[in-house]
């Protein structure tokens, strides 16, 4: 019985097989199929080539998922019709899919092989139109890093693709921000139908693949010419010419308009209050300043978005000019070069925009002071309760509280209104910002304060439309450095970890997967009261000076060592100039000085 059962199986094997489409041949078609020549012939999203470890060879793939990002590499091969493959690849990692689809073919295998190397297959034949079939491997949400080497298609290719596609035509550069700059083009054609990738090379470097027909470069420096050109590449592999290479050129950002000096010096003047300094007169401020902030701009309640500013009374700064000399200083201030913006908030200003009807009167009443002054832009000063972040809005990029979210769309409009000249500033506290390191909002068990680091998805949204972001390293508790030590307000250690930390960029509550990204240092200056009367954390003239040679030079550092070196570190801030004059000038006249060695 046996014989005879296993007789019977095997002529029904037979005949199954004859009836069976073209069988494969013992060929692999894949296109570096061990990665020894890098990603050549793939297209990888998430992924790197690596010389270690591999399974065989010299090389092999690191793929990592990030959010619904799988790491996905994946190779287009021309087929044959009506013909059996077998698909395999060598991996490692917590989940790893192998897959090949195409015209009548969608085969998948997946497997957990850990930290060993294990050999996944599948298998499928094409259908009777099928000429090409893409194959790829990927992870899978939040399962790590996953490792990829010696994978087979086996079987017999098509007819050999020699052709190269066309060049790519119109390519344009625009769109740009001080950042980034966006190339477009017209689609290649190919005969064999299978255009894989487009190859995009910045000012001769090493190109980027995409397979769409734009591409937007990032963490580009402000102000700067780059080239790019594009060719088209083929699924065998085969690429055409490159395209003449054409210009663009990034933007000054944030209204900084190309006239403000290399270093600069920002000064809040108490335009409609005397604070026991005592008032000064637009005429009357010192030409060291180079940014003046009227301090302040204040709500009518706190969640109307309606904000007001007059000067001085008279009961308060017997001195005050008329509003008509005050607009004609203003003026005269801006043909010298000086930006003079109206400063929102402060100690006293809470502005909360929770409803669309505040954050469009907020666009409607700050436009109506900038007109009536005739002024350069808008200081972000929020402090207090302003800003806050709701159980479970964790995301920097897409926050969904309603005081952020409305607050970003109204700077947003205003920058929009006013145009590429517009000059934008924010003022935030170390508890809003650096404070994001350990805390970000109530955090996951919805204990701790919510207004924790509640600035940095503002900060994120207009990093591009950002002048300056002088955070006040003053009035501050200790705060966690990058090297996972306290810094306490007072002296130059403090200032140096403060402002390396926006410079570096950190990862939010430690996460390396949520990371505040660094800000160029041409949008950064240091915030200091200017005179041991104006606030808490006073720091010396030296002190102040061996921090800006830190940043700037990497010299004169102190214990915190600074993740790099930052010449372009833009100036100081201060509160205030009134202080300043009743300190006898220290602050405005000895940093100038010293800015201007720089």
């Amino acid at each position: 019985m046996k014989f005879r059962g296993f007789a019977a199986a095997a002529a029904l094997a037979l005949g199954l097989t004859a009836l069976h489409p073209t069988s494969a041949l013992a060929a692999n078609i894949v296109l570096n199929p061990g990665f020894e020549s890098g990603l050549s012939g793939w297209t990888c999203s998430s992924a790197e080539a690596v010389s270690s470890p591999v399974h065989g060879g010299a090389g092999a793939v690191r793929g990592t998922p990030a959010g619904a990002d799988f790491a996905r590499c994946q190779q287009t091969i021309t087929v044959q019709p009506s013909t059996a493959y077998q698909l395999s690849a060598w991996v490692q990692g917590g989940y790893v899919f192998l897959g090949a689809t195409g015209t009548g073919v969608n085969a998948s295998t997946w497997g957990q092989p850990g930290a060993q190397w294990q050999q996944l297959k599948t298998s499928f034949t094409t259908g009777a139109t099928t000429t090409s079939v893409a194959i790829h491997v990927n992870g899978w949400y939040g399962t790590g890093a996953y490792l990829l080497d010696d994978v087979i298609l086996d079987g017999p290719g098509g007819q050999p693709d020699t052709e190269a596609p066309s060049t790519p035509g119109n390519l344009a550069v625009g769109n740009a921000t001080s950042t980034s700059l966006t190339a477009t083009w017209s689609a290649s054609t190919d005969n064999s139908g299978s255009v894989a990738r487009y190859e995009v090379s910045r000012n001769g470097g090493a190109p980027a693949a995409t397979t769409g027909t734009t591409h937007t470069a990032t963490g580009l420096t402000p102000q700067t010419a780059y080239r790019f050109k594009v060719r088209a590449c083929d699924a065998a592999g085969n690429c055409s010419p490159y395209t003449g290479e054409v210009t663009g050129t990034t933007t000054v950002g944030g209204g900084d308009g190309g006239d403000l000096p290399e270093r600069v010096m920002v000064g809040y003047l108490h335009a409609s209050f005397a604070n026991g300094s005592g008032y000064i007169r637009m005429s009357d401020v010192p030409a060291e300043w180079d940014i003046i902030n009227l301090a302040f701009g204040e709500p009518t309640s706190v969640t109307s978005g309606d904000i007001r500013f007059s000067q001085c009374p008279v009961a308060e700064c017997p001195n005050v000019e008329s509003e008509a000399d005050f607009i004609a200083a203003i003026d005269a201030k801006q043909a010298q070069g000086k930006k003079v913006l109206i400063s929102i908030g402060g100690q006293n200003g809470q502005v909360q925009l929770t409803t669309t009807a505040a954050r469009d009167k907020f666009v409607q009443s700050v436009s109506a002071i900038i007109d009536r002054y005739g002024l350069d832009g808008l200081d972000i000063d929020f402090e207090g309760h302003s800003l806050y972040l709701n159980q479970g809005d964790t995301s920097l990029a897409n926050p969904t509280t309603p005081v952020i979210v409305n607050l970003i769309q109204a700077l947003k409009t205003l920058k929009s209104r006013y145009g590429p000249d517009f000059v934008l500033t924010m003022a935030p506290e170390t508890f809003f910002v650096q404070l994001g390191y350990q805390f970000y909002g109530p955090g996951p068990n919805g204990t701790a304060d919510r207004r924790s680091a509640s600035y940095l998805p503002v900060i994120h949204a207009m990093r591009d439309d950002l002048t300056l972001l002088h955070v006040q390293d003053y009035n501050s508790g200790p705060i966690t450095g990058l090297d996972n030590q306290y810094h306490t307000m007072g002296g130059h250690d403090f200032h140096v970890a403060m402002t390396d930390m926006l410079l570096a960029g950190f990862p939010i509550m430690g996460n390396a997967a949520n990371v505040f990204p660094a800000l160029p240092p041409e949008k950064v200056a240091i915030g200091l009261p200017a005179s041991p009367n104006a606030g808490n954390g006073f720091t010396t003239v030296g002190e102040v000076q061996k921090a800006f040679d830190c940043l700037s030079k990497g010299t004169n550092c102190g214990p915190y060592k600074p993740r790099g070196v930052y010449p372009g570190l833009r100036g100081l801030m201060t509160w205030s100039i009134n202080w300043d004059k009743y300190n006898g000038y220290e602050f405005s006249r000895s940093h100038r000085a010293y800015l201007d060695r720089q």
